[in-house]
């Protein structure tokens, strides 16, 4: 099974942990990082991911985003049919950088695009390309197998 974690997924445990969808969403994160650190699942990273974690304002918050790196089974640069399809996930609603990521997702074979982002939860709900959903969803998938 291979998923794809957006900046706004990979960021929440450093989120305000006061709110408990937060904190629940932030420990569901943690979950599936360490599933990925067992090699129980795989995954997948893109150019975007890097770009939008240079921007990070605070080191150390970066510098744990990258200490996933060396569990990633596929990373992916730039190529015309991310371009592509980006273009066409756009038109969904989405801003440019979410639907670089999605069809970062989709050029990777990925079985799950996770993020945290209500937006593309609601504005993707049932597309067809790659299953959308929440970390707190992606463990009871997880639960179920």
């Amino acid at each position: 099974m291979r998923v794809y974690m957006d900046n706004c997924c990979l960021n929440r445990p450093f989120d305000d942990q006061s709110k408990m969808r937060i904190r629940l969403e932030a420990e569901a994160v943690l979950f599936i990082q360490e599933k990925i650190a067992a090699h129980e699942i795989e995954l997948a990273w893109s150019y975007i991911v890097d770009y939008e974690n240079s921007f990070n304002p605070f080191d150390e918050k970066q510098s744990a985003i990258n200490d996933l790196k060396p569990f990633v089974t596929i990373d992916t640069d730039e190529t015309d049919s991310i371009l592509k399809n980006a273009v066409v996930i756009q038109k969904s609603g989405l801003k440019a950088f979410d639907a670089l990521h999605v069809a970062c997702a989709m050029e990777t074979g990925c079985d799950y695009f996770i993020t945290t982002d209500d937006t593309i939860l609601k504005k993707l709900s049932g597309f067809a390309k790659i299953k959308v959903i929440s970390p707190i969803e992606f463990i009871r998938i997880l639960e179920e197998k």
